[in-house]
């Protein structure tokens, strides 16, 4: 679609030469105006990416034309022309949103130059724009799903505090989305345009995560080459997570501890202090306060990091958001996969909502994918569960992975697998296929039935 532009002028000759130099090889749909008033008319009628104007103009001049077409349309830009240029007037046209001002004489290329510069900023602007709703999709609250009374709490919290400049400690087991939620805190407060940095306390050997966090200079420990920033300087005016802050050992914790009060550290080799502004939100699926009482943990870190506490809770403990859950990680699987997938049926969801899931959310989700990926149907069924015994060790363990007894999991597995077996006439081969498991894997479970006393047909 071609980009339109609005020349204002009130002089026929340079309509023309402006005219002549955008239309001749450049992708513009061009339409005149000979005078401010005019221009105001159309603006208001239609949509224009770019005005160029002259600024002396009988009636609405083009300085008037600037700031009523700024009014009209915020995001339309302004190129002012003039034969009598000054730094003065200049400055005050740039002020007033103009996004460059020419002095004339003019010529093509200066005019093609000016007016391509434009677009390409345009084009910039709208890249940035669509980056941003990007992250907030992704990292925003509409990326946490949910709609139980714990989740609506963790959101409200979540929603005062990014607000704020408080240090947050978001503590809750393995998979229940404790970056998910420091995201969220960072990209909905006012630092959501500076760097969201992210450390593994855990994952880094202790002799390195000093390095890690606030840099070093070269030849400062075997192996420096090279100076290197921290991930403190890189969070400035940032925010910094600390992920699994339980590992960090207490030498550490001690110099943690001088930044979060202070603002400052130093390097590793290096004894000049730095200054810097970085709100800290730390996370844990321990319980920090039993990591203090048992001295693991320093209690004056603790309550630094403990300003606001953030609780998640396990997916057992809100399992009406299951559903929810179940049907955005369809949704995503099936576009990454390419798959046709449009829901899951009644069955398959009761078995998913017996479960307990201990790996909470993040074991939801791979147990979806693994779903889609082997499911060759529009709507996901129980038999795409069952494929890998993915839930076998939980059955047979006894680990209460499970609401209500093995014996009526059993029976749900059974009942399938006659079915099955059922609208296939007993074909073995046949119905190990549409179960999406092997003949030997039937066979065994047909046999381990009948081992437990469970009536199979022959």
């Amino acid at each position: 679609m071609k980009k339109k532009i609005l020349i204002v002028d009130d002089e026929p000759l340079m309509q023309e030469f402006l005219l002549e130099a955008l239309e001749r090889r450049n992708p513009y749909k061009v339409e005149l105006a000979e005078n401010g008033k005019e221009a105001l008319k159309k603006i208001k009628e239609k949509p224009y990416q770019l005005v160029i104007s002259d600024i002396r103009m009988p009636d609405v001049s083009g300085m008037e034309l600037l700031k009523e077409a700024k009014t009209i349309d915020p995001g339309i830009g302004i190129i002012l022309i003039t034969a009598y240029g000054t730094v003065q007037l200049a400055v005050q046209a740039m002020k007033h949103g103009a996004f460059d001002f020419i002095t004339k004489p003019l010529n093509i290329d200066q005019i093609e130059m000016v007016v391509s510069k434009f677009f390409k900023f345009k084009e910039l602007e709208y890249e940035n724009t669509y980056l941003k709703d990007e992250i907030n999709r992704q990292f925003g609250f509409a990326s946490i799903i949910g709609r139980s009374e714990k989740m609506k709490r963790i959101f409200e919290i979540v929603e005062m505090v990014a607000r704020s400049k408080a240090t947050v400690l978001i503590q809750g087991a393995s998979g229940t989305g404790k970056e998910l939620i420091a995201k969220a805190i960072h990209y909905n407060s006012d630092r959501r345009d500076k760097p969201f940095v992210k450390t593994n306390c855990a994952a880094l050997p202790d002799g390195l995560i000093e390095s890690e966090l606030f840099g070093h200079e070269k030849g400062a420990f075997t192996g420096a080459i090279r100076a290197a920033k921290g991930r403190f300087e890189l969070a400035d005016s940032g925010t910094l997570l600390l992920d699994e802050i339980s590992e960090m050992s207490l030498s550490l914790q001690v110099k943690l501890l001088r930044v979060l009060q202070e603002k400052e550290f130093e390097k590793v080799g290096n004894p000049e202090t730095f200054q810097v502004d970085v709100r800290i939100v730390a996370t844990t699926n321990r319980d920090l306060k039993e990591e203090v009482r048992q001295g693991n943990f320093r209690e004056d870190l603790y309550y630094r990091l403990n300003v606001v506490p953030i609780e998640l809770p396990t997916l057992r403990e809100r399992k009406e958001d299951i559903p929810l859950l179940v049907e955005h990680f369809i949704q995503k699987y099936a576009k990454d996969n390419h798959k046709n997938i449009t829901g899951i049926d009644k069955e398959a969801l009761e078995f998913l909502m017996k479960y307990n899931w201990p790996g909470n959310v993040r074991e939801l989700e791979n147990t979806i994918e693994r779903a889609s990926v082997i499911s060759k149907e529009q709507v996901l069924k129980l038999q795409h569960f069952l494929t890998f015994n993915a839930f076998e060790k939980d059955w047979q363990g006894g680990n209460n992975a499970w609401e209500g007894n093995t014996k009526n999991l059993r029976e749900i597995e059974r009942r399938k697998i006659l079915e099955v077996l059922n609208e296939t006439g007993g074909n073995r081969t046949r119905a190990a296929v549409e179960l999406g498991i092997s003949v030997r894997t039937l066979r065994n479970k047909l046999k381990e039935f009948r081992e437990n006393g469970i009536e199979i047909p022959s």
